[in-house]
């Protein structure tokens, strides 16, 4: 498979070598307490514009294609559907615990919760799910406190810092301390693909101040006159907000994949003009 990295940073694994592929962070490698894993649009049954990997209830795919989907993605990872929990997300900063009672919601029965973006768990057997086409996933394992986090953080989760709330649930809970926290910036789209319009600018100037020339915020066009049009980086502002929610620069990696620039590998909003289905990321303590 062809890839088209961000950057030489070698910072995910490409796993091809089964029916179905999928992504890994070599951030969590010796984290031997957690599964983890990023699904691709590949080995799925899903046909037309969701092939083949569709993990979407909620685009007009066939239910029972997603549900194979679940299965297939679940035996490569080696966490059963049974044992998931998938978000029902909505662009905001609520984060919940999931328990074993809320195990099989959204995948295999129905949900108890709506308006959720992220999860936290320090219970064994319970796999966090959330879903994606270019916003960025945050993983955090605890590996003093054996406790997990995954939440969804597009524009709107990053400037209201669900990253940081996903900590302090975290903390809260299970008393982790942030400096104990690995953190991974999974898969999403790269500054280079993310053009902006100055409303979305002026609220990330709001929120970060000057921080938001430190590679938050570029000129979508440097060398020609402005046009209004920013580049915005996702992924630096949420390591911004990681830092300042008290994690380590040590313990904080960044994907070198965008779904953006890989349409055939990774479902992307933006590369498709909304003609898609969806990525799933998944967590579980064993």
């Amino acid at each position: 498979m062809n890839i088209n990295y961000i950057d030489f940073s070698n910072t995910t694994r490409f796993h091809d070598d089964g029916d179905v592929p999928y992504i890994t962070f070599r951030k969590f490698d010796g984290l031997d307490f957690i599964k983890h894993g990023f699904s691709t649009r590949l080995g799925g049954v899903s046909k037309g514009i969701y092939e083949s990997m569709d993990l979407t209830f909620t685009r007009g795919d066939d239910p029972d294609a997603v549900r194979e989907n679940f299965r297939l993605i679940g035996t490569a990872l080696d966490i059963r559907p049974e044992d998931m929990v998938y978000a029902m997300q909505t662009h905001t900063t609520n984060v919940i615990e999931a328990t074993k009672s809320e195990c099989g919601m959204g995948v295999i029965k129905d949900r108890c919760f709506s308006d959720i973006d992220g999860f936290v768990t320090n219970t064994p057997g319970v796999a966090l799910v959330t879903t994606y086409a270019d916003c960025v996933p945050i993983f955090l394992a605890d590996p003093v406190k054996r406790a997990i986090g995954l939440s969804h953080s597009g524009w709107r989760g990053t400037v209201n810092n669900i990253a940081d709330v996903t900590v302090k649930k975290m903390t809260s809970l299970y008393g982790s301390n942030p400096a104990d926290i690995i953190a991974f910036v999974g898969p999403s789209i790269c500054r280079n693909c993310y053009e902006v319009g100055s409303d979305v600018a002026d609220v990330f100037a709001a929120r970060y101040g000057e921080k938001v020339f430190d590679g938050i915020l570029y000129p979508a066009a440097p060398d020609r006159p402005f046009d209004g049009k920013f580049r915005l980086d996702l992924h630096r502002a949420n390591v911004v907000n990681l830092l300042a929610a008290g994690l380590l620069e040590e313990n904080i990696g960044v994907t070198d994949i965008c779904t953006c620039c890989n349409p055939g590998l990774l479902f992307s909003h933006r590369a498709s003009k909304g003609q898609r289905g969806g990525l799933c990321g998944f967590m579980e303590i064993r």
